[in-house]
């Protein structure tokens, strides 16, 4: 028991030390606020008009940054085994549907059953493992291979993992869509709250410019002396030193991420690009620079702006401009109605990556049928015995 309880104990510090970095933003963004609206809006500035046009557009970012910052905190992020069909969701399924049933879960598609993994424990590692692997994935709409070309398989979870999902060391789960994990949100940022994670960056960025925007000209009267010797001198100079460093870091990392939703990249696929059937492409999933924008930030535009999920997909498979495609794979996932719907109130779409995002695949880049050269699709299928990944 006493093993138990310490390493209880060192969970809880670990658990709280995470917090940390999200208190000290938190904190300075409390102190930006009245250092702002109060000492340089309402104490520093004259011009009536000048207070009400800056704390008006002041409000709004702070607004768009607090709601930003609070969804990527605290949106959870989605994994093959919880969050993508929530009891109250089949509930709601089968009171609008009348195909609807728990086959339709993606927990049940992606965990192995009992039986595949009592054999995995049993069969020594090798191909004996990658033989039960195959078959509990046959029916699955993963592409993607580890570097030596097996399938993909998380020992802690006991699930094979979704295109793009990756297990993360820190929330100890896999991540659908896994970006990285994040210190400065204590979170993982993937499928569920990436956009909300760009929304974050983009408005806190925004924020940081406007603050020394309109700070720069009080900052310079702090240091010709035009500034009466208040307590608001020092918050204006500390003030605009801040939002000019914080400018800077953050227009560089909001940058690299615009650039990796024009690819259709995660960071991880960045650092390591993923492994298809046929070898290694670093732009698999790139659909062109439009598509690639829509399936982050979805086909209504009025939702663009907004931290509200409007993400396409399910983050469970995605679609991808590779010629060849696994011919063992299905375009589906098995026990998937197409006929389905889900309905719209819901915070995540439900609905097959095929069905929700097929109109990404409209143009010439698409997948071609495996049948159009079935001598190739055999050619990545070299070296069967294969070796099982895993990631943290």
């Amino acid at each position: 028991m006493a093993p138990s309880g310490s390493g209880s104990v060192r969970r809880r510090c670990r658990r709280v030390l995470y917090w940390i970095p999200v208190v000290f933003i938190s904190l300075l963004l409390g102190w930006s606020y009245y250092a702002y609206a109060i000492q340089l809006c309402i104490v520093s500035m004259e011009n009536i008009s000048e207070q009400v046009v800056c704390l008006m557009a002041y409000h709004l970012l702070f607004a768009m940054f607090v709601w930003s910052y609070w969804k990527t905190i605290f949106t959870l992020p989605m994994n093959p085994s919880k969050e993508l069909w929530p009891h109250n969701m089949l509930c709601d399924l089968e009171k609008n549907t009348e195909t609807a049933t728990t086959d339709m879960c993606t927990d049940l598609l992606f965990h192995l059953s009992y039986s595949e993994k009592e054999l995995l424990e049993r069969e020594p590692r090798g191909e004996a493992h990658q033989e039960v692997l195959r078959r509990a994935a046959k029916d699955l709409p993963i592409y993607t291979r580890t570097m030596s070309g097996a399938i993909r398989y998380c020992d802690r979870c006991q699930l094979i993992k979704p295109d793009r999902c990756h297990h993360c060391s820190v929330c100890d789960k896999c991540i659908l869509k896994m970006d990285h994990h994040c210190p400065w949100v204590n979170n993982c940022v993937g499928f569920s709250n990436y956009k909300f994670f760009l929304l974050f960056l983009a408005y806190s960025l925004l924020y940081c410019l406007f603050i020394a925007a309109t700070d720069l000209q009080y900052f310079i009267r702090f240091w010709t002396n035009g500034l009466p010797d208040t307590q608001a001198k020092f918050h204006i100079m500390f003030l605009f030193f801040a939002a000019a460093m914080f400018s800077v870091s953050l227009s560089s990392l909001f940058g690299y991420h615009c650039w990796l939703v024009s690819k259709n990249k995660s960071t991880l696929e960045a650092f390591r690009s993923p492994v298809f059937r046929h070898g290694t492409d670093k732009n698999g999933f790139s659909l062109g620079f439009s598509k690639n924008m829509r399936q982050v930030f979805g086909d209504e535009k009025k939702y663009w702006l907004l931290p509200i999920f409007s993400s396409l997909g399910d983050g469970c498979s995605f679609p991808t401009c590779l010629v060849n495609q696994d011919p063992e794979q299905p375009s589906t996932p098995a026990g998937m109605n197409s006929a389905t719907k889900i309905p719209e109130n819901h915070q995540f779409p439900a609905k097959p990556l095929r069905e929700s995002q097929s109109h990404l695949l409209t143009d010439s880049q698409c997948w071609t049928e495996s049948n159009t050269n079935p001598g190739k699709g055999k050619a990545g299928m070299s070296n069967p015995a294969l070796t099982m990944e895993n990631e943290t």
